[in-house]
């Protein structure tokens, strides 16, 4: 009994080291502040901002009280084990030690979170899908590639918005930008940002040769209050245009679409998934804040490189990842250098893998 007590003493520490790494106690703070805006009578008139204030709100009381509430199980248990010492009843003993076990697996899910220690890996993923070259078959790889992201985030329990959707007009599409709202979902997706390669027997080939395809993604943290970032209104040149769905289907008759460019940089975003042309400015401002945050970012990552060397993260001109359909299954990360065979999983959303791969690499990277 007394070496299970030094491990609950154990568990305990650690898991203080935990919520300090994580910021817990400013997280606490943080929802203090919103549980004062919803308490204001005037918390409902703008109901799309009442929406996400609560849904943050929500989100942050639950992860909380997951690391409270883990914390007063240790005490509870460690003062249990110090009663149980002196106690010669064999099946208590046992009990405590089953309990030990709940709690030690508990903590092993909530140490995979030390992983998430970057600053924006709590914010929720924007992920543009450009289909490369290679003609109809990078187009249905871009389609897949979509399909793969939307399944993830369905396993993760993790909102969907498709932001942007362009059809290509044999098949797949040309572009789409989706926005992952959930715990953690820039962290569990920022790995994800480059070029992914597909070789496979083309079904749009009548001679079935293999053929090999691309497509970039773009994975950038979705920032709202960040005022590092500042966009001048004469940097920007706004366009509106129809909304269009498949086929010609739901196109509006207004001019409710809206594109964004970024004068200085070229960066150009756009929004359509609402009807209002308001709420489609609002969102794009959004996205190119927060592609100008990413490329802030990854300035200051640069020099970084140059004093401790590239590890090529994250960089378009580099392919991270391939996937193998023929002549035999596989799909590899360049970077992490972790495989699997079994192809259909990962186009099906099963990427935990890859994703803890590339976290621990980045640790360790990190730790160089």
């Amino acid at each position: 009994m007394e070496e299970l007590i030094d491990k609950l003493g154990e568990l305990e520490n650690n898991l203080i080291e935990i919520k300090n790494t994580l910021n817990i106690n400013k997280k606490k703070d943080r929802l203090k502040e919103l549980n004062f805006e919803m308490s204001r009578s005037d918390f409902w008139n703008d109901n799309d901002k009442a929406v996400e204030i609560s849904q943050e709100a929500e989100y942050l009381k639950t992860k909380i009280n997951r690391f409270d509430e883990l914390e007063l199980e240790i005490k509870n248990l460690k003062e249990l084990a110090n009663l149980a010492e002196t106690c010669h009843d064999k099946s208590v003993k046992e009990n405590i030690e089953s309990k030990f076990k709940e709690i030690e697996f508990r903590f092993k899910e909530i140490e995979f979170f030390l992983l998430f220690s970057e600053e924006n890996d709590d914010c929720n993923a924007i992920i543009s899908i450009h289909a490369g070259t290679g003609g109809v078959d990078a187009q249905d790889w871009a389609e897949i590639l979509e399909r793969m992201y939307i399944r993830f985030a369905e396993r993760k329990d993790f909102k969907i918005e498709v932001l942007e959707r362009i059809l290509a007009n044999e098949a797949g599409i040309k572009t789409s930008v989706l926005k992952i709202s959930g715990p953690f979902a820039y962290g569990y997706l920022k790995g994800e940002n480059g070029v992914h390669r597909l070789v496979r027997i083309s079904p749009f080939n009548a001679d079935n040769l293999r053929h090999t395809s691309f497509a970039g993604i773009e994975v950038v943290p979705e920032i709202k209050g960040d005022d590092s970032v500042v966009i001048d209104e004469k940097d920007i040149r706004i366009d509106v245009f129809k909304s269009s769905g498949p086929g010609g289907q739901g196109v509006n008759t207004t001019d409710s679409a809206v594109r964004i460019v970024h004068i200085p940089t070229n960066i150009s975003v756009s929004c359509q998934s609402e009807r209002s042309q308001h709420q489609n400015k609002e969102k794009a401002l959004i996205i190119l804040k927060s592609k100008l945050y990413k490329m802030k970012l990854d300035e200051n990552q640069k020099a970084m490189k140059e004093i401790k060397g590239d590890a090529g993260f994250g960089t378009w001109s580099k392919q991270i990842r391939s996937y193998v359909f023929q002549p035999y299954k596989m799909v590899k990360d360049h970077r992490t250098k972790y495989s699997t065979s079994d192809v259909d999983a990962v186009t099906n959303g099963n990427l935990d893998g890859f994703v803890e791969a590339y976290l621990n690499l980045l640790v360790k990277n990190k730790n160089k």
